[in-house]
């Protein structure tokens, strides 16, 4: 058995990565010191709302090498989850249907990406051992699933870039899960991709609610996917009629985005499960708790509950202004949960003034 060739790996992770149905795979260092400043300066302003282990885990996300010890190389990917072509706007122009993120109608993005992470690492082990026998490495695999600066990496890896709605954009568009090895393994690195969003600021004039602030910047408290993911309080008020149909997430920033006109069809782990991408939200607000746990097995949209699940279809049917989702909201003013009759009276309310407007 000869040395490796750390080149020959690099070329061999990246062959690798895209008959793991990667998109594109790309290598860096550990350094994240240029964007470290910023991210500070976000947490300092308070726009991570109530996620608070933004700020907890914010020196493992500055220091790659808190989370795996005598990190050299992060191997950085992105994988494609479009799922098929479909009018998503005119989904979202009908108040009765339901808008959920095009990244939560298929399987739990978290488990895929890694899944295919560890096999790509199971490569790299049994290269290094047809090398080097006596080669001793450790690893780590990542998506969405610890302390990260995954754009960053991207970037710097010649994955992507950062778009002006801070999520990673490639030149076939945004609708991309991102994912890292980080390894101790000392690799060749990408040169970083360079960003081609210039003047547009698409995304920015599509946000409903205003929540890219600036360009590159999210406050989080006004952000609809936020709010109906990992907010577990009460719905600002103002924001609620803003929120339209939108039940799970929110995609406007990247329907408007020029680039995802060249994107890409997704992996067929997050094809559309259950009719998701377009179903009467009536039909979902009847959902019990356990048809909603059935159901959503596998899927990352059953990690809100089901309590913030008829929270946010409540909202969103109280903005359909329609007269006949009435009986249908009254079967939940009894509801254990005091966060779902409130948004149940606000959604009556709403209604009921959309009629006295109408009637003028």
């Amino acid at each position: 058995m000869t040395e490796h060739d750390p080149q020959e790996l690099a070329s061999s992770i990246k062959r690798w990565g895209q008959a793991f149905g990667f998109a594109k795979v790309g290598i860096t260092n550990p350094n994240v010191l240029q964007v470290t400043p910023k991210f500070a300066q976000w947490l300092q302003k308070a726009y991570y709302g109530q996620m608070h282990y933004m700020v907890r885990n914010a020196h493992l996300r500055t220091n790659p090498q808190a989370l795996l010890p005598d990190t050299q190389s992060i191997i950085s990917v992105c994988l494609p989850y479009m799922p098929q072509a479909m009018d998503y706007k005119k989904i979202l122009d009908n108040k009765n249907m339901a808008y959920i993120s095009r990244y939560a109608l298929g399987r739990d993005y978290h488990r895929v990406v890694k899944k295919r992470l560890q096999k790509l690492a199971g490569k790299i082990s049994v290269f290094l051992k047809n090398h080097d026998v006596n080669f001793s490495w450790a690893y780590r695999v990542f998506s969405d699933s610890a302390p990260v600066l995954e754009v960053e990496l991207a970037r710097k890896s010649g994955v992507a870039w950062q778009g002006k709605n801070t999520l990673a954009v490639t030149r076939k568009g945004s609708f991309y899960f991102l994912g890292e090895v980080y390894t101790t393994l000392n690799l060749p690195e990408d040169d970083p991709t360079s960003a081609h969003c210039g003047s547009c600021e698409a995304c920015l004039k599509a946000c409903p609610t205003s929540a890219i602030i600036a360009p590159y910047t999210i406050d989080a408290n006004r952000c609809i996917s936020y709010l109906t993911i990992e907010f577990a309080g009460s719905i600002p008020e103002p924001l609620r009629p803003l929120i339209g149909n939108r039940i799970y997430g929110c995609d406007d920033c990247q329907l408007y985005c020029p680039w995802n006109r060249f994107a890409e069809p997704g992996v067929a782990d997050f094809s559309v499960h259950h009719a998701l991408d377009a179903t009467p939200l009536d039909e979902l607000f009847r959902w019990g708790k356990d048809e909603f746990e059935n159901r959503l097995s596998g899927s990352p949209i059953r990690r809100v509950g089901h309590e913030r699940w008829l929270r946010n279809i409540a909202v969103a049917l109280g903005n359909t202004a329609d007269p006949s989702c009435q009986p249908l909201l009254q079967t939940q003013l009894a509801h254990p949960s005091p966060l779902v009759r409130e948004h149940v009276l606000w959604a009556l309310e709403r209604i009921k003034q959309g009629q006295k407007g109408s009637s003028r």
